[in-house]
């Protein structure tokens, strides 16, 4: 969660986080990061059912910007994100994290944060992130 909240201080308007791990990598984890220093106060659970879930943020710097918490493991892929209206998430006024973002390669937008989480031995987690200014 703590990094999580460190990504968040670097979001603004149309920022787009994509998570990129296996399960039990701690995906959501870190999306809770991000949520908690964006002042959502609501509990973020994994959307994997709903694919889509929509918060406010209330502060963090972030105003109150839409949050939207993405998972696109159910998805086919990009074709099944667009049909869903996708894309308006992505290059909207929110903030966008997905989780599984490498479901959809053409859909994730060049300026994206990319962050990539692998299990090491025991709770360990390395985590690569890209893009982060």
């Amino acid at each position: 969660m703590a990094i999580g909240e460190q990504v968040a201080q670097s979001l603004k308007r149309g920022s787009v986080v994509a998570l990129r791990g296996g399960l039990g990598t701690g995906k959501t984890c870190l999306t809770k990061g991000i949520a908690r220093f964006l002042g959502i106060r609501e509990e973020v659970t994994s959307p994997t059912y709903t694919i889509i879930s929509e918060y406010r943020a209330n502060s963090g710097g972030a105003g109150h910007l839409p949050f939207y918490h993405i998972d696109a493991y159910r998805l086919g892929g990009d074709d099944d994100f667009e049909a869903l209206g996708g894309e308006e998430y992505l290059y909207g006024e929110g903030i966008a994290v997905i989780e599984w973002s490498e479901r959809l390669t053409r859909s994730i937008p060049e300026a994206a944060i990319l962050i990539e989480i692998s299990l090491l031995a025991g709770d360990r987690r390395r985590i690569d992130i890209e893009g982060m200014r």
